[in-house]
C-alpha cells in the first residue's frame, strides 16, 4: 500500500481523489461520522452551495473509487512505524503502508445546556459564514462560552440588527466591550443560560435564570477537540495555543513522525469544507512527490 488515509471527510477524500489519479494504491478508513453530519446543507462552498454535506461525501467516495481507491468502514485501533514501514491496525486486519495521512477531523464539544445537542447544526450553529445569510434579519442569540464570544456577537451584527448577547456567566463583557456592543445596538442579557425553548423543530427562545428571551436561532462557540489520539500515540509533536494543544505540521502536511502526514480539522481549526478540499489536494501533491523521491532513491541504491 502506498497511502492509508484515516478519515473520509472533505480533506481525506480530496487527498484520496488526487492520489488515486496519481495511480497510487490508496485505502481510506472512515468511521462514517463527519463533523457536519447534522447540518442539512453546506453554504459558501463554490459550486455546491446548498448541497447536503453527506451528498458531497457520497459523490467524493464514488469519484475516488473510480480511480481505484479502496474504502474500509471503521476506526483505526493503533499504528506504529517500524523500519520505514507503517502498520495500521483496523477491525479488518493490519495494513502495511509507506505513508499514513490522518484526516480524522475534530469534535465540537457543546455547552452542557439542554437542547443544544438536539438542535446542533440546525437551530444552534457556530459559523456566521455558513449560516449567517440564512438568518439575516432574524433575532440572533449568541450564547457565550468565553469572553471571546463578544467577537462572535459583533461579527453577527453584519447579518442582523437584532442580535442578543447572552453573557452566560463565562462571557461577561468588559466595560469597553459593553460600550461597543451598545453602539451597534447589540442587546446584552446577563445570567446563566439554563435551556433552549423549542417549538416543533424551531428554536424560539433562550431561558436565562428563569426568564425567557425570544430568539430565532442561537450561535455559540463549542470547544474544539481534535481527533488526534492516533497522531499523539505515534509521538507527533504538539504546540499549545489559546485554543488548546494541536499537532504540528509543516506547510506540506508533514508531522514530526517520518512518513506520517495530517490534513484538515485534526490539525487546522480554521479548515472549513472549502479549505479542507483545497488542503487535501495540496497535501496529496506533496505526499505523492515524497513517494516519487523514495522511488528514485530505491533505484539509485539498487
Amino acid at each position: 500500500m502506498d497511502v492509508v488515509i484515516v478519515g473520509g471527510g472533505p480533506a481525506g477524500l480530496s487527498a484520496a481523489l488526487s492520489l488515486g489519479r496519481a495511480r497510487r494504491r490508496v485505502t481510506v478508513i472512515d468511521s462514517g461520522e463527519p463533523r457536519n453530519r447534522t447540518a442539512a446543507h453546506m453554504h459558501g462552498v463554490l459550486g455546491h452551495d446548498g448541497l447536503s454535506p453527506l451528498v458531497l461525501l457520497e459523490r467524493g467516495r464514488a469519484e475516488a473509487n473510480g480511480y481505484g481507491v479502496r474504502f474500509l468502514q471503521g476506526e483505526v485501533a493503533s499504528a506504529r512505524v517500524e523500519d520505514g514501514v507503517i502498520e495500521v491496525d483496523t477491525a479488518h486486519g493490519t495494513l502495511r503502508t509507506r505513508r499514513l495521512l490522518v484526516a480524522s477531523g475534530l469534535e465540537d464539544v457543546l455547552p452542557d445546556i439542554p437542547g443544544f445537542r438536539e438542535q446542533w447544526g440546525r437551530g444552534v450553529v457556530v459559523c456566521p459564514y455558513c449560516d449567517g445569510w440564512e438568518h439575516r434579519n432574524n433575532v440572533i442569540g449568541v450564547v457565550a462560552t468565553s469572553a471571546r464570544s463578544v467577537e462572535q456577537a459583533q461579527l453577527l451584527r453584519q447579518w442582523s440588527d437584532r442580535v442578543v448577547y447572552f453573557e452566560n456567566v463565562v462571557g461577561e463583557a468588559s466595560a469597553a466591550d459593553l460600550d461597543r456592543l451598545a453602539r451597534r445596538g447589540i442587546r446584552v442579557e446577563s445570567g446563566a443560560v439554563t435551556s433552549l425553548r423549542v417549538e416543533g423543530e424551531r428554536v424560539t427562545g433562550v431561558e436565562v435564570d428563569g426568564r425567557v428571551v425570544d430568539v430565532e436561532v442561537v450561535f455559540t462557540g463549542p470547544t474544539l477537540r481534535p481527533r488526534d489520539a492516533l497522531l499523539r500515540s505515534l509521538g507527533a509533536t504538539t504546540t499549545e495555543s489559546e485554543l488548546g494543544s494541536w499537532v504540528d505540521i509543516d506547510d506540506d502536511g508533514r508531522t514530526s513522525v517520518p512518513g506520517v502526514w495530517a490534513v484538515g480539522n485534526v490539525v487546522n481549526v480554521r479548515a472549513n469544507v472549502s479549505v479542507s478540499l483545497g488542503l487535501g489536494s495540496l497535501v496529496a501533491g506533496a505526499l505523492n512527490a515524497d513517494l516519487v523521491a523514495d522511488d528514485i532513491d530505491a533505484l539509485v541504491d539498487a
